[in-house]
């Protein structure tokens, strides 16, 4: 009998979401099982390794259409528990038929692991096996249940008011100013992509008491 990994992925190699009622087309959304070439990715891009709290074969790989700020399409990368795969391509749908705009969403590997170069290219993603900011526990990326969306346009703001990213301060205060895409992307309590999340059981770093991780969703 072949094992598990094998037999979970001939039922469910890929899943292939086509969401209609759009200006912008089609939504497309890709689920498949970690390939032993992603598999590579992330070992070389320290993203996962032996010794994290959950098993690449335990992460599911998906693909997704999304907007970027200049109101292209492009097809993004991201890493996530196999508990929350299918959801998170619901969700990202969602995003997507909102207009919601992504500057852009590539793994966290392509990036050496490293979550401040990340950031710093405001780049929208998930899994990276790494500690909380702050503390020597997991973070809940390292299980693939959290994901940052528009990193620099919601920033982590500690508990003194430090904002660590240049690019982020000008979004210390929370606010819409104009319909530009940055201005769209910034993330407020009553704004639709936090119903999105939330709507699903996603909590949202932005009602955080004290710290606050406007980029933050996790479940």
């Amino acid at each position: 009998m072949a094992d598990s990994r094998y037999r979970y992925a001939w039922q469910t190699v890929l899943l292939f979401l086509l969401v209609t009622g759009s200006v912008w087309g089609k939504y497309q959304a890709m689920i498949a099982p970690v390939s032993k070439s992603v598999k590579v990715r992330m070992l070389k891009g320290h993203s996962w390794r032996e010794g994290c709290p959950v098993h690449y074969r335990d992460l599911r790989y998906l693909t997704m259409t999304y907007i970027d700020f200049n109101g292209k399409e492009h097809t993004g990368e991201m890493i996530v528990h196999k508990a929350v795969a299918k959801e998170v391509a619901e969700i990202f749908g969602k995003l997507y038929r909102a207009d919601y705009p992504i500057r852009q969403m590539r793994l966290v590997s392509d990036f050496g692991g490293n979550d401040w170069k990340s950031i710093e290219a405001d780049n929208t993603s998930a899994f990276n096996c790494r500690r909380a900011t702050g503390s020597k526990k997991w973070s809940k990326h390292s299980y693939g249940r959290a994901i940052d969306l528009n990193s620099i346009e919601n920033p982590y703001i500690s508990r003194s008011g430090h904002i660590a990213h240049k690019a982020s301060l000008k979004y210390r205060k929370r606010v819409h100013r104009n319909r530009s895409a940055a201005d769209r992307a910034v993330l407020l309590p009553n704004d639709e992509a936090v119903k999105i999340f939330k709507s699903y059981g996603w909590q949202w770093g932005g009602d955080w008491s004290g710290v606050k991780d406007y980029q933050h969703f996790s479940k």
